[in-house]
């Protein structure tokens, strides 16, 4: 794409709430973006749910609030279908002056990860399901979507509806035409449990490009909501008592001769896989922050509700943490079902894979697997609240070998933040700042 003949076109890197931030430039940049020709604060990465600066964070005032370099990344311009003006978007990713990765940004936290796996001459496949909510946000308080066609509220949710597939074609219909623009390997949609909410599928790729389609589409998702009347929401759980919404990771791992290290010939798996689950459970508990980061994310989690709340893993099994999909051997592979669909999903890879390479290393063993429903057995927990996440996330051993201490820092410091502001407010008005955010 020859950014060049646009008037402009938009920059942007991933914050570590996964919202997207950066400048618009002319088109005279094209030929000066890989020359560090944009600059932007280390500060703005590291900015609350508000957009507002971390208060203490040593990227501010202590340090002069310096500025870092936005230098493209490997994912390339990409169009943004939804916007009226021809204005393509240029996935960037935050440098110092001398091109060394600032350890704050969420995607060279990935990327740090992935090195783990290709210094064993490893390439880590993956992809995402991903779960969200179309919502009429137009009253002061927030109301499922309204059938297009007549303009009433649907009264009940319709599980695997072609009905209502055809009753949203127009928007489900953009939005695949947007991806095919976009480069996005978007497979199956389809109708789940919740009121208006539906759930798209992700080809599997690598898994950088992966978490970087993830990031694309759920901002394409959005706009395109709005260009037919509603709105979209990832928020874990858009209404108290309806279904929540989840972004499920699947991952397999293929060595320097393509052979899946998870495969073994038969349905139990190789050692390797054990090893990379056990390493998942683990470190559960204390990325429970990952998953679950805003204050919206713990209604989701409750027993009963289809969010994994127990730390276990089983094969085929819904109700488990860590699941081992069935199917041939070749593809076996490993379904991580804790993440909200509100999470950021290069920091959510990050410490899945990250989890997983932990307890390959340290060659640990998981306990048996599960049968039978998770939420009648007695299993240790993620962390309760929101206050214990935090806690964990920033004390935990498992943590540091996956992320840098300065991202482990300055997500404490945003969530502590986030906290506080939150408390603040109205939890029925907690919606007005998460809707389209998250």
């Amino acid at each position: 794409m020859d950014l060049s003949q646009y008037q402009t076109f938009r920059v942007a890197a991933c914050d570590l709430n996964g919202r997207m931030r950066g400048k618009r430039v002319p088109g005279s940049y094209a030929e000066k973006l890989a020359k560090g020709a944009v600059r932007m604060p280390f500060s703005a990465s590291n900015v609350d749910i508000f957009g507002l600066d971390i208060e203490d964070s040593p990227l501010v005032f202590e340090t002069g609030d310096a500025d870092g370099v936005l230098l493209p990344t490997d994912r390339g311009p990409v169009p943004l279908p939804w916007l009226d003006q021809d204005q393509p978007l240029v996935p960037m990713a935050l440098h110092y002056d001398d091109g060394t990765p600032f350890e704050g940004d969420p995607r060279h936290a990935l990327a740090a990860v992935i090195e783990r796996y290709a210094a064993r001459g490893w390439k880590v496949i993956a992809a995402t399901e991903l779960e969200f909510t179309l919502v009429d946000d137009s009253a002061d308080a927030l109301s499922p979507v309204k059938d297009p066609a007549t303009g009433r509220e649907i009264e009940v949710a319709d599980v695997l509806s072609i009905a209502q597939l055809d009753m949203f074609d127009p928007f489900l219909s953009e939005l695949y035409a947007a991806c095919a623009d976009m480069d996005i390997p978007v497979q199956t949609a389809t109708c789940e449990s919740g009121l208006g909410q539906f759930e798209f599928t992700l080809n599997h790729q690598g898994a950088m490009r992966a978490a970087d389609d993830t990031w694309l589409f759920k901002r394409l998702i959005r706009r395109v909501a709005r260009n037919h009347g509603f709105a979209a929401t990832f928020m874990a759980k858009p209404f108290a008592n309806d279904a929540g919404n989840g972004m499920h990771m699947h991952f397999s791992v293929l060595d320097a001769d393509g052979h899946n290290v998870f495969d073994n010939g038969g349905d139990e798996g190789s050692e390797t896989l054990h090893y990379a689950i056990a390493g998942c459970l683990a470190a559960m508990r204390d990325s429970t922050l990952i998953f679950a980061p805003h204050a919206n994310s713990y209604d989701r989690l409750v027993p009963g509700a289809h969010a994994p709340t127990a730390i276990c893993w089983a094969y085929e099994n819904r109700t488990a943490a860590v699941r081992v999909p069935g199917g041939t051997p070749k593809a076996r592979r490993i379904e991580h079902r804790v993440a909200g669909g509100d999470t950021n999903p290069y920091l959510t890879f990050a410490a899945v894979l990250g989890a997983a390479m932990n307890g390959i290393e340290d060659a640990t063993l998981p306990p048996a697997p599960i049968e039978g429903n998770s939420y009648d057995l007695d299993l240790p927990q993620l962390a309760e609240d929101w206050d214990m996440a935090i806690a964990l996330f920033e004390g935990s051993d498992a943590m540091a070998r996956v992320f840098h201490a300065d991202l482990i820092r300055n997500l404490a410091l945003t969530k502590r933040q986030e906290m506080r502001l939150m408390s603040e407010r109205p939890v029925d008005e907690h919606w007005k700042i998460y809707l389209e955010t998250v």
